[in-house]
């Protein structure tokens, strides 16, 4: 049976286009706010949303991300509204997965948070920092409930690591176009190109790319050669410098116009 996820990518792929993922951390700017700002994702052409879940030792995250997660604890977020925003905004119709450092998840309980995000409507896990050799119970949890599991693939893995890697996922893979911590760059990493290219002699999932995309040119870039492209930062910086919540969810909405323009922009098949 297919996920909500490889729907969405489905049906971007029969659209000859890439599926835009947005990210946002739960909890930020309030968790009010952060499910407002995924609504207006939602709204304005995201495929697929990514919701943060907040932990105090972010290893990947840039500063962007890092300050928005540390304002959401400080503003005392914890997992159960996570999993609220993840209610929410699957009710609106888009996917949701959380993302999430591995801590947290085995803290709750494995099981526990594969059934409570599944009744939540959640979709699944993208696990940054989830090695497949420790994923077991994660694999049987999500086996029980339904759920898909995302791991990620270096631009250092090797073959046979990535042929480990998308064996153990579901929904799509997701292809990390460089080494290092998240957050916009001026130009999309020329390892990325390569990077798909190594991953779909292992898998027929879609294939995502994420880390540096910040705007429509380089969203357009990624599609050309991706299945799906992944935008954090960029949203995340924008609730940041909005000076009120409207303001920010106009940026999102802009913003998330911008990107779902940029990523219709493949050549048409000959």
């Amino acid at each position: 049976m297919s996920s909500a996820v490889s729907l969405a990518f489905g049906k971007a792929s029969a659209d000859n286009r890439a599926a835009l993922v947005g990210y946002l951390p739960a909890g930020f700017p309030s968790v009010a706010g952060a499910i407002e700002a995924a609504r207006a994702m939602a709204r304005a052409g995201a495929d697929v949303i990514e919701v943060g879940l907040p932990y105090s030792d972010p290893l990947i995250d840039g500063p962007v991300i890092a300050e928005a997660v540390h304002r959401a604890l400080a503003g005392g977020t914890r997992v159960a509204d996570v999993l609220r925003t993840v209610e929410a905004v699957a009710a609106a119709g888009v996917p949701v997965l959380v993302m999430t450092y591995w801590n947290p998840v085995d803290h709750y309980g494995v099981r526990a948070f594969a059934r409570d995000l599944a009744a939540a409507g959640g979709s699944g896990l993208i696990t940054p920092d989830l090695t497949v050799e420790e994923a077991c119970p994660w694999l049987a949890a999500s086996d029980e409930y339904g759920l898909d599991r995302v791991f990620l693939v270096a631009p250092s893995s090797v073959d046979e690591r990535i042929a480990k890697i998308t064996r153990a996922c579901r929904g799509f893979v997701y292809a990390a176009s460089l080494m290092g911590i998240t957050g916009t760059r001026d130009a999309v990493s020329g390892d990325a190109a390569g990077l798909v290219e190594r991953i779909r002699r292992h898998t027929d999932l879609p294939v995502a790319v994420g880390l540096g995309v910040s705007n429509g040119a380089q969203a357009a870039q990624v599609a050309a050669f991706a299945d799906g492209v992944i935008v954090g930062s960029a949203f995340v910086r924008r609730l940041l410098e909005a000076s009120d919540n409207q303001q920010g969810l106009h940026a999102i909405a802009d913003l998330t116009t911008e990107l779902s323009a940029a990523v219709r922009q493949r050549p048409s098949p000959t």
